[in-house]
């Protein structure tokens, strides 16, 4: 099954769902970061959101960017996402190994304490920036308290990432459910008995279930009405091209330096690790330009 989100409505739009599958792009992301898999997880669950994240914005050009910044031995992540949910994104420390924490990944210890930032970015003078103390680190606690205290969103996140033995990723997704102004008071009392026995998202996809399954789960006797499904993938932007624009813009002074060591110069991509080899040749051209 490749990946996409579904989007949904339910209990007469007052109710508005999002689900994802994102093994692909979790697992493109672990072959080009080379993470262990507390990091997969995490960076796993970050994507998921961030695509999610991505298809509810409006504009065609509109980027979010969801980063998560603690005080545990992971640092922090980032990662960013088009409207049309293409998520790349990158850990600070791509290795930690951590005990298991009640049978299960410690992502929460891998994190600690810290801040969770979002940036929206849609074409106006300055982009709208939202930050929240970490709840968690869990990353999804932490999601449905920013909706809840940074935009007044009422909100139930759900995020897994699980693992193989050979430390490749089995299944990887998620949903984000949200309340509208004018739910009713019985339907918000059915959605949160509907939590309470709701499997977690990785029994809910290692069992089979496809994004739509998860909502029927998760929305059960809320007149669930499936709108539209978006593939998504992991996607990153970086070019040769864009790598130029910006050794062009450096100052001649750091030019000089570059090219006085006389040795060619590679730069990577953090999104994607894909690396860009520049001859002092091209770099003494680039000064001249």
């Amino acid at each position: 099954m490749s990946d996409y989100i579904v989007r949904a409505t339910a209990a007469n739009e007052s109710i508005r769902a999002f689900a994802i599958t994102s093994h692909d792009m979790v697992e493109e992301a672990r072959e080009r970061h080379n993470t262990s898999p507390i990091v997969t997880a995490a960076l796993g669950r970050m994507l998921s959101a961030g695509s999610m994240m991505g298809v509810m914005l409006k504009g065609e050009d509109d980027l979010v960017t969801l980063q998560i910044q603690g005080s545990g031995p992971m640092k922090g992540i980032t990662v960013t996402s088009n409207s049309k949910g293409e998520v790349k994104g990158f850990p600070n420390v791509a290795i930690v190994d951590l005990p298991p924490k009640n049978g299960k990944l410690d992502v929460g210890g891998a994190i600690d304490l810290g801040i969770m930032r979002v940036i929206k970015d849609m074409g106006l003078k300055e982009p709208y920036v939202g930050t929240v103390e970490l709840q968690t680190g869990e990353i999804a606690e932490d999601l449905t308290y920013y909706y809840a205290v940074s935009e007044q969103i009422p909100s139930s996140v759900g995020l897994g990432v699980f693992m193989n033995k050979d430390n490749t990723v089995n299944c990887a997704g998620g949903f984000i459910i949200q309340l509208m102004p004018f739910t009713p008071e019985e339907v918000i009392t059915q959605l949160e008995e509907n939590l309470k026995t709701l499997p977690s998202v990785t029994d809910m996809l290692s069992s089979g279930k496809t994004p739509e399954q998860m909502l029927e789960t998760v929305l059960a006797g809320l007149e669930l009405d499936f709108k539209e499904t978006y593939p998504v993938c992991y996607k990153c932007d970086c070019s040769r091209d864009r790598v130029i624009k910006s050794l062009a813009s450096l100052g001649k002074e750091d030019m000089d330096e570059i090219i006085g060591d006389g040795k060619p110069v590679e730069v990577k991509c953090q999104f994607c690790n894909e690396a860009y080899e520049f001859s002092i040749e091209e770099l003494k051209a680039f000064r001249k330009n």
